[in-house]
């Protein structure tokens, strides 16, 4: 990103986040234009931390109805800031309680064929499905995809030629300022064309090759 249009739009307190969404990048790839140009975040100081909040207050706004925006209000932090704290004090909103109830109301205790006696969870279009079932079947799509990916990919390291284990294998942006998103196993939890024209941004490198290249000792010369 041009440093003088960066630093513009930080002076005028825009966010990082605001500025990825006016540029079509991710949050992550615009702080590493600010950090590489050696300017400061917009509320740089206002996020900066600030110490715990405080339990009883907490829970005495939870027990008000209060939702995590007007939580955030009243303490004067953010979103993430109010989820953190509610998680380490095992609190949750009239809101969360609620759709946890709903989740508990979709659940039945049923055998499966797989896994004896366990949860199954309610499908909308009708009928119940066995909730390990159904993780199993996400990790397997991971790992089949990811597999696709780095066979497209060449199927080894681009620098050591490793390739015993794809788990090993990571995909590393050439230019973080046109990464979107990082392919990880969450990653290739998207469609296939999208993590495919990622996939397309990278280079393929095992993990020691790639931390090594982070720490600036190999320089990739692309």
């Amino acid at each position: 990103m041009d440093r003088g249009e960066l630093q513009a739009l930080l002076g005028e307190g825009v966010s990082l986040a605001e500025i990825g969404r006016r540029h079509d990048l991710h949050e992550s790839t615009v702080g590493y234009w600010v950090k590489k140009h050696g300017l400061k975040a917009a509320r740089r100081e206002k996020h900066a931390a600030r110490g715990a909040l405080q339990r009883e207050h907490l829970e005495t706004l939870v027990e008000e109805g209060k939702t995590i925006a007007e939580i955030a209000e009243a303490v004067d932090r953010s979103h993430a800031t109010v989820r953190h704290w509610l998680r380490e004090y095992g609190l949750r909103t009239q809101r969360a309680r609620n759709i946890a109830q709903q989740t508990r109301e979709k659940r039945v205790l049923r055998r499966c064929a797989r896994h004896g006696l366990t949860e199954f969870q309610r499908r909308e279009p009708g009928g119940y499905r066995c909730l390990k079932c159904r993780s199993e079947a996400v990790s397997r799509r991971r790992r089949l995809v990811k597999q696709l990916l780095v066979q497209e990919a060449g199927g080894a390291c681009r620098i050591c030629g490793y390739d015993r284990c794809a788990r090993a294998l990571h995909f590393h942006h050439v230019d973080p300022e046109h990464k979107r998103f990082n392919l990880s196993l969450r990653g290739v939890t998207r469609s296939l064309e999208r993590a495919r024209a990622e996939a397309q941004k990278c280079i393929l490198l095992c993990g020691n090759c790639q931390a090594e290249v982070e720490e600036g000792l190999i320089d990739l010369g692309l």
